[in-house]
């Protein structure tokens, strides 16, 4: 089996070190696995749950909930329904987010035209 020591795994994620770390310190990567001298060596399956982590992280789930989320899938199977109701849930939340964000966004657009008109409307008074 292949593993991914804590250098490669950062760098496939372009996240640093001590974020891996710190997601293992708060229960977010649990059953790493460590060579002879301690190092941590992340498996194919440690690397697909480290992006599922990171996909929940940038959609700002909070850390309590990605840990729930990951103490039901090291209880298996029969947590299924309640990892679907908690990722129904989410995506809510961030589509929630991304309306939002694209109402504010037309509020940004508003004042660039308007920044841009009057820099124009300078110059050409000029």
């Amino acid at each position: 089996m292949r593993y991914y020591s804590i250098s490669e795994a950062a760098a496939k994620f372009n996240i640093p070190k001590s974020t891996l770390r710190y997601y293992e310190k708060k229960g977010l990567l649990p059953l790493i696995e460590r060579d002879e001298v301690g190092r941590r060596l992340f498996s194919k399956d440690q690397i697909s749950l480290l992006e599922t982590v990171i996909c929940l992280k940038n959609t700002h789930m909070p850390i309590s909930g990605i840990k729930q989320y990951i103490d039901w899938v090291v209880e298996g199977d029969n947590t299924i329904n309640q990892r679907l109701e908690m990722m129904k849930n989410h995506k809510k939340s961030v589509l929630a987010e991304i309306s939002l964000m694209t109402e504010s966004l037309k509020g940004i657009d508003f004042k660039i035209d308007r920044y841009t008109k009057h820099i124009i409307d300078r110059e050409e008074g000029e």
